[in-house]
């Protein structure tokens, strides 16, 4: 090697273009002959940490770093490249220390906060993690990584809309990748957002030659879109790319759902117990844990299923704990706290609905409690010309927000509302709902929301002429379902968290409702899923004639409706696509035994609706 090869500086310059094209072994390679030859080299050592995080050595990375920051204490590069480092082994405190130290030195960018983000999103601290991606979408609001990530955390904090409008201009976002692009696919979709993120997947689907990340990520669109065959095709291409180990457990998740939606549950069961096996954070493990009890129960072994189900909920509570600690179990009050408010008869005696809207003009609302047949009647009902349902959404409580921020007594006092102020209500619900879907001439929308059970004084006051439909179900099997359901929403996954929470919270909102209703006289017809699924036909005439409209055949074709429409944002996505059948009644029985504690609080619904015990 002729003297100039062998200079340190021109080989960390040579090194440096390998290490921007990709080639990371070769350029720590030249890094290490750099410092070989002047083994105090910062630039070799510094670029050498980098080749080695890159590579995935993150452990002697670190270590290279540290001496750095020791060496040059007031270089912020050093400090953040092992925050970097660390956070990748997941030592998340001593990356936030190293994080911290760059950021006392005058560290403020775009990326800094990213990256500090990325650290709390780790660590489960959601909330630190969203305030922090929400500075750095500030300061570069055109950047896709960054707003991707900050759109997922929103996802994950429950502010949905906040992450839509952080990804809605992605096509005018730089750092565009086919994978990123897949990625904000499948997120958007999610998040409702169907025709952007079909923009988003279709473009990335025009990569020849994407890469697993992106393959990936087109495969759980399939699935969740229901075309099975396509994802099955795309799966077994993946696993045959060597490229494939890359993606961890990821591509062992697909694999189990996809065998789930195939009718293979032992299969499913198997791969959800390899992914546990190699889980130890308890709090993580719920993921894993509620699917594996569906495919315990498709399989018999009830037992099995209901101590999974246990496991679930307890590793569930245990990471709302870490995430969410302010929804956390505690006994400060009853479960669905806007059940203890309701009308006065006197006050809505006095309502004005001078100027509401018709029937026409009107939403149709369906409620009920969550898992009682709700997604197969709005699947049915949008199949109707005249009627667009939207994706489930919380419009109706953003307006009931509205309300109690303008301190409006809600829902004791709604007679003093104004017509202008009604009027300015009632904008607010639609221009939320035009977000989501337009309607054409003639049509009705259909508001699908199980929990607006438990705003009927809204509905009543904004929309008095509007028609109701009330999904009954058996209530055991509504609370076995609501148990094995793996819920998002912190306040409501802990009302699951076991049979008698949720035998007080089913009660406390069918409570609430024939109170109201008592009072309210709502336009509202009892749909009970036991007699729609053995009788389908004549109980949705009943309903057509119910929402005065004119029959059509099409209401009767609701699985090959869903299928055509593509994403479902419900979790029974997977069960509206299939014919219309009985399977589902009956199936708490297997848990009998479990319901001791269940069957006194439901019993005045049980006789009510004509169940018996």
């Amino acid at each position: 090697m002729n003297s100039a090869a062998a200079d340190p500086d021109s080989l960390v310059r040579a090194a440096i273009s390998l290490y921007q094209s990709g080639q990371f072994e070769a350029a720590a390679s030249l890094s290490r002959k750099a410092l070989k030859a002047r083994p105090a080299h910062i630039g070799a050592q510094s670029l050498l940490g980098a080749a080695l995080n890159a590579l995935g050595q993150h452990s002697k990375a670190s270590q290279i770093f540290a001496e750095l920051t020791r060496r040059e204490p007031r270089n912020i590069h050093h400090w953040m490249n092992l925050g970097t480092s660390l956070q990748a082994q997941r030592r998340y405190a001593e990356s936030l220390d190293a994080y911290a130290q760059a950021g006392a030195l005058g560290e403020a960018s775009a990326d800094f906060f990213y990256n500090v983000g990325l650290v709390h999103f780790g660590a489960g601290n959601f909330e630190a993690a969203w305030m922090v991606f929400r500075d750095a979408v500030k300061l570069a609001p055109d950047d896709a990584e960054i707003c991707y990530q900050y759109a997922v955390c929103c996802d994950e904090t429950m502010r949905q809309e906040d992450g839509i409008d952080a990804l809605i201009g992605w096509p005018r976002m730089r750092g565009l990748t086919t994978s990123l692009l897949a990625k904000i696919g499948l997120l958007l979709m999610k998040l409702g957002e169907l025709q952007s993120a079909a923009r988003a997947i279709e473009l990335a689907a025009r990569d020849p030659k994407p890469d697993p990340e992106a393959i990936l990520c087109m495969i759980q669109v399939q699935e969740r879109t229901n075309k099975l065959k396509e994802a099955r095709a795309a799966l077994e291409a993946l696993k045959a790319d060597p490229r494939s180990n890359s993606l961890g457990s990821d591509l062992a998740v697909a694999e189990a759902r996809l065998a789930d939606r195939e009718g293979r549950p032992q299969d499913a069961c198997d791969l959800y117990a390899e992914l546990l096996a190699q889980t130890s954070e308890f709090h993580l493990r719920h993921y894993y844990l509620f699917p594996r009890a569906t495919a315990l129960d498709r399989l018999g072994r009830y037992d099995e299923a209901y101590a999974a189900l246990e496991e679930a909920h307890r590793s569930q509570v245990a990471y709302l704990k870490l995430t969410k600690p302010e929804v956390a179990p505690r006994k400060d009050g009853p479960p669905l706290k806007i059940a203890d408010f309701g009308c006065v008869a006197a006050d809505v005696a006095a309502w004005d609905a001078t100027g509401a809207p018709a029937l026409e003009e009107s939403p149709v609302f369906i409620v009920g409690f969550p898992r009682s047949g709700t997604t197969l009647l709005e699947q049915t009902l949008d199949a109707h010309p005249s009627l667009q349902s939207m994706d489930e959404t919380r419009f109706l409580h953003e307006v009931i927000d509205k309300m109690v921020d303008d301190d409006v007594g809600y829902p004791e006092s709604l007679a003093g509302l104004t017509t202008c102020q009604l009027n300015e209500l009632r904008d607010l619900y639609w221009s939320r709902v035009r977000t989501r879907v337009v309607l054409e001439p003639g049509q009705r929308l259909v508001d699908k929301n199980p929990l607006n059970l438990l705003a009927l004084p809204a509905i009543r006051r904004l929309f008095p002429n509007a028609r109701i439909v009330l999904a009954i179900r058996h209530p055991c099997d509504v609370i076995l379902s609501c148990y094995m359901q793996h819920f998002r929403a912190p306040e409501f996954s802990l009302l699951c968290r076991d049979l008698p929470s949720l035998a007080a919270g089913y009660r406390r909102a069918f409570d609430f409702w024939y109170r109201e209703a008592a009072i309210l006289r709502p336009a509202a017809y009892e749909l009970h899923y036991e007699a729609s699924v053995s009788a389908f036909e004549p109980q949705m005439r009943k309903i057509a004639e119910f929402l005065e409209l004119p029959w059509t055949d099409a209401m009767l074709a609701t699985a090959d409706h869903a299928s055509r429409k593509g994403f479902i944002s419900s979790p029974s996505y997977s069960q509206v696509v299939q014919p219309v059948n009985t399977r589902a009644i009956g199936r708490w029985k297997a848990y009998e035994k479990y319901f001791g504690g269940v069957i006194p609080q439901v019993q005045p619904y049980l006789d009510r609706w004509g169940y018996g015990s």
